[in-house]
């Protein structure tokens, strides 16, 4: 267990995991190879589909040997083989099927004969349907009633989010997040959603195809342990050296009025929101419906004042610079 937490390791997750002899993940999420013909480093990734199918039974099963009693375990995937993995969970593993999540994208890959994919599935399952981490207040965010309508009749604790995730866009090589050195990357807002919903402080994420390091790297701006994995040393030693970067900002971190994680919420809960940072900021009632509804999600019984919340808004997204 030492030898894993907060650490990065290099190897095959079917065989590091399979050596484990007790449970330690709080939560599990999963972007494995998607067999489609990624150029990795070190994996191959065009299988045979039956080779692909047994080699994703044996990895789910690591998983879950490791997986607590009480734990979440989240699978992204492509079409190709989203049948085949729900099966192997519920089936063989017997996993409860929470939700069947839909990760639609823009800047999805374009197509010269068919219409372009813009969408990856996301399985979200659990090992006991009635034990299990979901803290609700930290994905709820303000519904159209609030926002646009002004009904009476709007839930003051916002709305729940659909299972059809269109807030978040792909990491395009162009954006500040991307990690050039790793092909495929899933963005940070859509992790920080996950573990905020499906894990608490201290507890333990564990991914066993770490890649670019963005579940690790989450984790840490949320207070949680980590665990990595991926059979390229060159991966691990780049996302070790993300991991550091991030750890560096926490402690260099200049703002006395807002914490490391309060900045990530306020930043996660603009995105979901929808709302542009020009009407929000200039908007006494949406801003305090913002305020309010950050103050439920961090469930810290903690005011804020909407003029400081305008004013790191301005900040996190650069809008001074631009307007």
């Amino acid at each position: 267990m030492d030898k894993l937490l907060n650490k990065i390791i290099a190897g095959d997750c079917i065989e590091i995991l399979n050596g484990v002899k007790k449970p330690f993940a709080d939560l599990i999420f999963a972007d494995p190879p998607f067999n489609i013909g990624y150029k990795y480093d070190k994996y191959k990734d065009s299988r045979k589909k039956e080779h692909y199918i047994d080699w994703t039974r044996q990895w789910m099963e690591a998983c879950c040997n490791v997986l607590k009693p009480s734990g979440s375990f989240y699978i992204a995937i492509g079409d190709d083989y989203a049948a085949q993995v729900k099966m192997i969970a519920e089936d063989e593993l017997k996993l409860f099927c929470r939700n069947w999540i839909i990760w639609h994208y823009t800047f999805g890959q374009q197509t010269k004969n068919k219409f372009a994919r813009s969408h990856t599935h996301i399985f979200y399952f659990v090992k006991d349907k009635k034990n299990f981490t979901f803290n609700d207040f930290a994905v709820r965010a303000p519904s159209d009633r609030q926002l646009i309508y002004k009904d009476k009749r709007a839930n003051s604790v916002g709305k729940m989010p659909d299972d059809v995730w269109s807030c978040y866009s792909r990491v395009c090589g162009t954006f500040a997040e991307r990690q050039g050195w790793h092909p495929c990357q899933m963005p940070e807002l859509l992790l920080a959603r996950i573990i905020a919903s499906s894990s608490n402080p201290s507890d333990c994420v564990l991914d066993p195809f770490i890649g670019s390091g963005t579940t690790a790297a989450v984790a840490v701006k949320y207070g949680r342990s980590y665990c990595g994995i991926d059979v390229s040393e060159s991966y691990v030693k780049n996302a070790d050296k993300r991991i550091a970067q991030i750890k560096s900002q926490i402690s260099n971190l200049k703002s006395q009025i807002f914490s490391p994680i309060e900045l990530e919420e306020i930043k996660r809960l603009f995105v979901e929101t929808g709302l542009s940072i020009a009407r929000l900021v200039k908007n006494a009632k949406l801003l305090e419906i913002f305020t309010s509804q950050f103050s439920l999600r961090m469930d810290n019984n903690k005011k804020y004042d909407p003029v400081q919340m305008a004013s790191v808004i301005k900040e996190l997204t650069g809008w001074d610079k631009r307007s």
